[in-house]
């Protein structure tokens, strides 16, 4: 890699390498038949449930131990404790997790088996308080979760699981607070895909629940996207985005207002392959769609300046030149 430093190891010292990583996997495998033997015979103690953590430490993508770790709360642990104790228990649990995610942040398991700790949490701390605990410890998993976007905001296990809490916990966030959330993850870098998505997921659950106006709140977000093209219009989640905005193209006006915005950005960038893409794009979606708006000179111009497109990303793009090929092949057919 560079900018390392090579280290120059003496024999003697790669021998001592060598035997200490085949101890390592020595001791690794020799865990691994004991938990999976403890499992097969059915050892729900405290000794396996020990056993499961050690193996977790060591490999945390191993599944089949997460489940037994999950069976041996629910049929061992779980029945001999009271609901302050298990409390206590989930969050040793939620603990275990965390520490792993530092080392970990993208392995599945560790996020499906703090889903299932959420799941599990017992009434409490009181008959009259049923769900203190559950708005107590959801609540902390929010402020965990956006830490974890804070080290890497573009961890899609991290946004899956930010969704799963926002939509469970006991007291909803409203959505409003969220969309700020997206807006500040945008714009700290518009290459956030994970951030644009959430903000979809965000905005059509605002207008479907009439907390938003549809109309006025797109024209904000085509500002927004618009700034962003204009910064970095090499950066495809921006594109995409913008493309789930204009939708199935069925208004004539925004594609024509969008379509000359891109233009006038691909005249500054004339190499630009997503201005081109996204040109080509919107002008099919205008010859499907609004044909009858347009007179036969203007299907005409819009048919050879996308077939002009699609020759120039062959050349800017020559890995995707039978796509364009065939996209090519498409438009001569509309019209």
């Amino acid at each position: 890699m560079h900018g390392v430093k090579r280290v120059r190891y003496s024999r003697e010292a790669l021998e001592a390498k060598k035997q200490k990583e085949q101890a390592k996997l020595k001791e690794y495998l020799s865990l691994n038949d004991d938990v999976l033997a403890k499992r097969n015979a059915g050892d729900w103690s405290k000794d396996a449930f020990d056993l499961t953590t050690r193996v977790l430490h060591a490999n945390a993508e191993f599944y089949t131990v997460w489940n037994y770790r999950r069976d041996i709360l629910i049929n061992s642990i779980f029945p001999n404790s009271s609901p302050s104790e298990v409390h206590d228990r989930i969050g040793d649990e939620l603990s275990v997790t965390t520490s792993l995610l530092k080392q970990h942040p993208k392995v599945y398991g560790i996020w499906n088996h703090r889903r299932w700790c959420l799941a599990n949490i017992p009434d409490g701390p009181s008959d009259t308080d049923l769900d203190g605990w559950r708005k107590t410890i959801w609540n902390k998993e929010l402020y965990v979760v956006e830490k974890m976007l804070d080290a890497d905001a573009r961890n899609f296990h991290a946004w899956n699981y930010r969704r799963y809490v926002l939509a469970n916990m006991p007291m909803k966030r409203p959505a409003q607070a969220e969309l700020v959330y997206t807006t500040r993850k945008i714009e700290a870098n518009f290459s956030n895909f994970s951030a644009w998505h959430q903000r979809s997921k965000v905005l059509t659950s605002l207008w479907e629940g009439g907390q938003l106006d549809p109309h006025k709140s797109k024209e904000e977000e085509f500002d927004l996207v618009k700034n962003a093209m204009y910064t970095d219009p090499g950066d495809q989640s921006v594109w995409i985005y913008h493309r789930w905005l204009v939708g199935a193209g069925n208004a004539y006006d925004i594609l024509q207002r969008e379509i000359a915005s891109i233009q006038e950005l691909l005249d500054e960038q004339p190499d630009s392959k997503w201005c081109m893409e996204s040109l080509v794009f919107y002008k099919r979606l205008l010859l499907r769609h609004h044909a009858r708006q347009l007179s036969e000179a203007d299907r005409l111009s819009l048919t050879q300046e996308c077939l002009r497109l699609l020759t120039g990303l062959q050349d800017i793009d020559p890995n995707r030149r039978q796509r364009y090929e065939d996209l090519a092949a498409d438009v001569k057919k509309i019209n």
